[in-house]
């Protein structure tokens, strides 16, 4: 399995790719949501690698890539001109804010020699694209953010969130995966319609294997006071030209927290999924891609005759 050493953090990365002569095409970089992994985007990406050549990986923390520094003998991304003691201090300073997650998708496109991207984003994931898109416009050609949108403080209800996500995130017993409907159960509220079982079960492992300090952490990074004062600001200083899809039926982010996020700027164009929840891309797959491509101005592939 690929990992690149990005901020001192080994991270995995996988490419979807497919040969067509000397053409070459533009890259899109995929980002998963909180407990997830890349694993969920490969249909998406499957089903536009005629047009992209698709990056996925593995948020820090979550999924295969590691939530600590390690020690790594050799990698691609190592910058020859970082001394030991400067690349030390790096690793310091990383938190769980979501801005620091933005700097790993920096080092990332910059490890991997990728200039200007298209990029996919997910859930707690689209957060940390619209910070990218802002501190970096002149990387990313066009950007979707799937399931995301803004939302008012309210101190009572986030100390309960708080609180209950503590209790999800410390008690996760392995075993869970082996109990007969776990995933069923795991995934009900995030789910309008139903999904293949391998899907849920990936969902369900991810979670149960998902780094306890970035699980917590993002938890209180991606749901407080600070990001509800911020994210309506980011939104509206968007430059860069985003489509924010939304479910109909999304108990996470409700769509009309998308709706209004994306009234904030004319450079967002807003796009409801009808009869899916906070995954509209593994719900209707058809719709999305459909809906993605007019977007990025790709044409829809006709199926070729038997």
């Amino acid at each position: 399995m690929p990992y690149i050493d990005v901020r001192g953090v080994e991270h995995y990365y996988e490419w979807m790719k497919k040969t067509s002569g000397t053409l070459v095409k533009p890259v899109m970089v995929f980002i998963h949501g909180w407990a997830g992994s890349a694993r969920y985007w490969r249909s998406t990406a499957n089903a536009l690698v005629e047009d992209f050549d698709c990056l996925l990986y593995d948020l820090r923390g979550f999924g295969r890539s590691h939530g600590r520094p390690t020690i790594v003998q050799a990698s691609e991304s190592v910058v020859e001109s970082e001394t030991p003691q400067e690349k030390s201090e790096a690793i310091k300073e990383l938190t769980y804010e979501l801005e620091e997650y933005a700097e790993d998708l920096l080092a990332l496109l910059d490890g991997l020699h990728l200039q200007r991207v298209y990029i996919n984003a997910h859930s707690m994931g689209a957060s940390i694209a619209t910070l990218f898109f802002n501190r970096y416009p002149q990387r990313v050609e066009r950007g979707i953010l799937t399931c995301s949108g803004i939302f008012e403080y309210d101190e009572k209800a986030f100390a309960a969130f708080h609180k209950f996500g503590g209790y999800v995130v410390k008690y996760r017993p392995k075993w869970l995966s082996k109990i007969p409907l776990a995933d069923r159960m795991f995934m009900a509220r995030f789910l309008h319609r139903s999904i293949p079982n391998s899907e849920r079960q990936a969902f369900l492992q991810d979670f149960l294997e998902a780094d306890y300090d970035a699980a917590l952490g993002t938890i209180f990074t991606s749901v407080c006071k600070a990001q509800a004062e911020l994210m309506p600001e980011e939104f509206a200083k968007l430059t860069v030209p985003t489509l924010l899809v939304a479910g109909e039926y999304d108990k996470i982010i409700p769509a009309e927290m998308g709706r209004q996020a994306a009234a904030l700027n004319d450079k967002v164009e807003f796009a409801m999924i009808p009869k899916t929840a906070h995954f509209p891309m593994l719900e209707d797959a058809v719709s999305y891609v459909q809906r993605v491509r007019e977007f990025l101005q790709v044409p829809t592939l006709k199926p070729q005759a038997v």
